[in-house]
């Protein structure tokens, strides 16, 4: 074990034997800082050496000073630092994540990547509002999660989950939701607008709901489900079973943005024009080529009713306000982003870098690709 190794080890042993917390929240920092240092660079049993050291030490000090201020604020730190390193120490971001404060937990629960989906699963089944909460604003989360997350019937956990274009729900879980939205206008739009809401799921949910939803769902249908959502709209209503319109495909959109690219005329202006005239599968492919995305990431952010996530690719592109307004404009058939929803995005816009928002893309295209 190399030297820098040992006094890591030696170090938290006087710490622990010490009996002083504050010298263990010290310590923790020190090892924490040191860690995030070189995150990148450690090997298996390097990580290992820092689990365990880590570890032991929260484990010595929830033991004697949980209740502590100082205590909480330290590992609260600890999980917002650790969150978004993909070699963080897994035994500790799984000891920060089923703690029962939410701020110590909640940066783990919402990025980790460390969590399998068997242990947002047990936490889903054990913890409370807030644990859950945090979980269904991960960027993906797995059928057998969801289904966990839902079967607890939290509105808000329920709301959050379906709001989340990165989410896959089961027939079962898109079950759970349709009953809380009859109660529940709100969800029930969202819902509707999901695009990968079974067919004959969307047909009970159009059923049972008012004449208010069902225009509301039509105004906020993105384009791509718009014919298909008038088609089941009119089916209920004539009280018909008819089939929903086909699910577009991205392939010729896709080849034809690969053409324009090959001969150097895919650029901000080409994408201007095709939200401008709601061509939603040119938009996607041209977003998704211009901010060295795919598809498969776009699409779902333009589904959503969030502004914030389709954000992200528009900075990571280097696209202006203008391109970007146009793009939220041709998510919803009536080009329904009112101005304090506009003026929102743009601050966000605004704040937003370049570089954070090329990590965070970068990020969503592996746990996509995964």
């Amino acid at each position: 074990m190399p030297a820098a190794d040992l006094s890591i080890v030696d170090e938290v042993e006087i710490a622990i034997s010490a009996g002083s917390a504050e010298k263990r929240l010290e310590t923790i920092k020190r090892v924490t800082d040191l860690f995030l240092l070189s995150a990148g660079s450690f090997n298996d049993e390097q990580i290992e050496l820092f689990d365990s050291v880590l570890d032991r030490l929260i484990g010595t000090i929830e033991l004697r000073a949980i209740a502590d201020v100082s205590t909480r604020i330290a590992l609260a730190d600890m999980s917002s630092q650790l969150a978004p390193i993909a070699q963080a120490p897994p035994t500790v971001i799984r000891r920060l994540a089923g703690n029962d404060e939410i701020a110590i937990a909640g940066p783990v629960l919402t990025e980790s990547a460390r969590l399998s989906a068997e242990d947002l699963v047990e936490i889903a089944k054990t913890k409370g509002e807030p644990h859950l909460l945090a979980i269904s604003g991960r960027w993906w989360l797995k059928e057998i999660v969801t289904d966990e997350l839902l079967a607890r019937r939290y509105p808000s956990v329920s709301r959050r989950i379906i709001n989340n274009p990165g989410a896959r729900i089961s027939g079962a879980g898109f079950a759970i939701v349709l009953a809380q939205a009859e109660s529940d206008p709100e969800l029930a739009v969202e819902t509707g607008i999901r695009v990968d809401l079974p067919a004959e799921l969307r047909q009970e949910l159009l059923r049972k709901a008012t004449e208010a939803v069902r225009s509301r769902l039509l105004s906020r249908a993105p384009p791509h489900l718009f014919e298909e959502i008038r088609s089941a709209v009119a089916a209920v209503s004539a009280g018909v079973n008819r089939e929903m319109s086909r699910v577009r495909s991205f392939a010729a959109a896709k080849r034809l943005v690969v053409s324009l690219s090959d001969r150097g005329e895919l650029n901000e202006a080409t994408l201007l024009g095709f939200a401008r005239q709601r061509q939603y599968e040119e938009t996607v492919a041209a977003l998704a080529e211009l901010s060295h995305s795919t598809v498969d990431v776009i699409r779902p952010l333009m589904q959503s009713l969030r502004d914030d996530g389709i954000l992200v690719p528009c900075k990571a592109a280097g696209l202006g306000w203008e391109t970007v307004h146009a793009i939220l404009d041709s998510r919803f058939a009536t080009g329904t982003t009112g101005p304090r929803e506009l003026a929102k995005a743009r601050d966000q816009f605004a704040k937003l870098t370049t570089e954070n928002a090329r990590r965070t893309l970068k990020f969503w295209q592996v746990r996509a690709s995964s």
